[in-house]
């Protein structure tokens, strides 16, 4: 190797080694104009370390679904009568949204819709559910631990991109359904008690093709009570999103 190659090569290794890291951007609270907003997150992106890592969650929160609130309503600033309904509403009648913007609709408002729930139902400390929570797993779905390991298989199966949910009616029976892409049971008129999201933005960074695994660890940040207030409501019929 001669001196001037040599030289050449160090100061290429120098100059990046002077190149600072640069983080994300710091999630947006509101989304630029529209009837719809991103909320913060209501924990530390650190929160669900080590199994699921801040980056991921900054990204997820602040990029993606950021993406979603925005592309919302953007398609919606030409149809006001529509932009004022609330979201579950606009997701269950989809059939009435003008053709033109009903893809894009059903695609990020289910988005905003699905997310939304999502932080929610993080940011807690696994274990098992007590109380009507409980009770209605034991019920419906064979038990706590017949619901992991089906709602792991069902997430495991899904084809590409998309959610598995365990879904709640008014009278407190669950069922566990998956959806494509952003697709959600309030497109059926369901209501949804909680989700995980398989979208691989949602763990590549840190479980990369390890869907198995990530489906697992997920389970150690779910949030109970959070999830009792929602099956309490879904009761009341005042679960919304």
């Amino acid at each position: 190797m001669t001196a001037l190659h040599r030289r050449s090569i160090l100061a290429g290794f120098a100059a990046l080694a002077a190149t600072p890291l640069v983080r994300p951007a710091p999630a947006q609270s509101q989304a630029p104009s529209g009837p719809f907003r991103l909320d913060p997150l209501p924990y530390a992106a650190s929160k669900n370390e080590p199994h699921i890592d801040a980056q991921t969650m900054e990204l997820h929160h602040g990029r993606h679904h950021a993406a979603y609130v925005t592309n919302l309503n953007n398609a919606l600033k030409d149809h006001g009568d529509l932009a004022r309904k609330p979201l579950e509403e606009i997701l269950a009648n989809l059939g009435s949204v003008p053709e033109t913007v009903r893809t894009a609709i059903r695609n990020n408002g289910g988005g905003h819709a699905n997310h939304t729930m999502f932080w929610q139902v993080m940011g807690g400390s696994g274990g098992e559910p007590t109380g009507e929570v409980k009770a209605a797993i034991d019920r419906d779905l064979g038990g706590y631990s017949k619901l992991v390991e089906d709602f792991n298989a069902a997430g495991g199966r899904v084809f590409g991109s998309g959610w598995v949910f365990v879904t709640v009616d008014r009278t407190g029976k669950l069922a566990l359904v998956t959806k494509p892409n952003q697709d959600t049971p309030l497109m059926d008129g369901q209501r949804v008690l909680f989700g995980n999201d398989v979208w691989e933005h949602a763990y590549y960074l840190k479980y990369q093709n390890r869907r198995p695994d990530y489906l697992r660890a997920w389970w150690n940040v779910v949030n109970w009570p959070k999830v009792a207030e929602r099956y309490a409501a879904a009761k009341a019929g005042t679960l919304t999103i």
